[in-house]
């Protein structure tokens, strides 16, 4: 297993609309193991393909205390959302920042495992959130497009002079 590189905002390529994952392989396998060792190592819960700079289908979570309850979801689709959240989130693409975004409170997802089987889950609370948060990278959306234009303008400022501060 190896740690990737994670892509911080402002990188052009977190925009990158992913592609469906056709080929369920041992080099997919890999890739999700090194997923997994990223975002761990990184002390994330959710970690997607996007924001490593492969541009397919696939996120990893897990929001487990005890980093014990992996989920890897390929080619993952919303098929129901329920009520609504807001939750403070973060991203490893956003080192240091947080905000308060509102999302559905529970969600039903359908996706393949690495076998390229299929599965179906209803999740909700901080692992809802996790997985609509990821998704959005799949889909070229970020966090911080929910915010107010204001808002988003401080985060990012605060960002650029925490990177300034630590170069």
């Amino acid at each position: 297993m190896s740690t990737l590189a994670i892509l911080e905002f402002p990188d052009p390529r977190l925009r990158t609309v992913a592609a469906p994952v056709t080929v369920f392989d041992a080099e997919l396998k890999q890739f999700v193991a090194d997923m997994y060792e990223t975002m761990y190592a990184a002390n994330g819960v959710g970690l997607a393909a996007t924001q490593v700079n492969v541009h397919k289908r696939v996120l990893v979570a897990d929001m487990s205390d005890d980093r014990n309850a992996p989920l890897a979801l390929i080619n993952p689709e919303i098929l129901e959302k329920d009520g609504q959240q807001v939750y403070q989130e973060g991203c490893l693409s956003f080192p240091g920042i947080y905000a308060d975004v509102t999302r559905a409170l529970r969600v039903k997802v359908r996706a393949q495992d690495v076998d390229g089987k299929e599965i179906l889950i209803e999740v909700e609370g901080p692992l809802a959130v996790c997985i609509q948060h990821e998704m959005d990278h799949l889909a070229g959306k970020v966090f911080v497009d929910y915010l107010s234009p204001l808002k988003r303008g401080m985060l990012l400022k605060r960002m650029e002079k925490q990177r300034k501060a630590s170069a």
